[in-house]
């Protein structure tokens, strides 16, 4: 599931870079450079990832705020501003479960991270 995330959400990402590299610096759009590009990309998230014991707890912090909004509740209110279905009825209250479970994930996520990062950080040293 991280590797499926993780090519969702980086894949503006990769098309930003080999973007800048073709218009800007006169790069030949090959499937080299797309290689390269990927490669560079996941080589420094895991770099960021190793460098900072506690990022697990960043993502569950920064996640609470961005991703759980974006993927359980907005969706959700949207469809029903929408579509205006049955009040009670089965999608009514589907959508409104995944709403409230956004917004609990909202707010909780955050205030695990955090503490999460509190812990790590008491004994965090660098490379060690």
């Amino acid at each position: 599931m991280s590797y499926a995330l993780m090519q969702i959400y980086a894949m503006p990402v990769f098309d930003m870079m080999e973007t800048l590299l073709v218009k800007k610096l006169n790069f030949t759009p090959s499937w080299m450079l797309r290689f390269c590009v990927r490669n560079f990309y996941v080589a420094m998230t895991m770099f960021v990832g190793i460098t900072f014991p506690f990022f697990g707890g960043l993502l569950g912090f920064f996640g609470g705020f961005a991703f759980a909004p974006t993927t359980y509740f907005l969706p959700c209110v949207m469809w029903l501003a929408i579509y205006k279905p049955k009040k009670f009825g089965l999608s009514w209250w589907a959508n409104w479960v995944c709403i409230v479970f956004g917004v609990l994930l909202m707010v909780l996520s955050p205030i695990g991270g955090l503490r999460s990062i509190i812990i790590q950080a008491k004994t965090y040293k660098f490379y060690n």
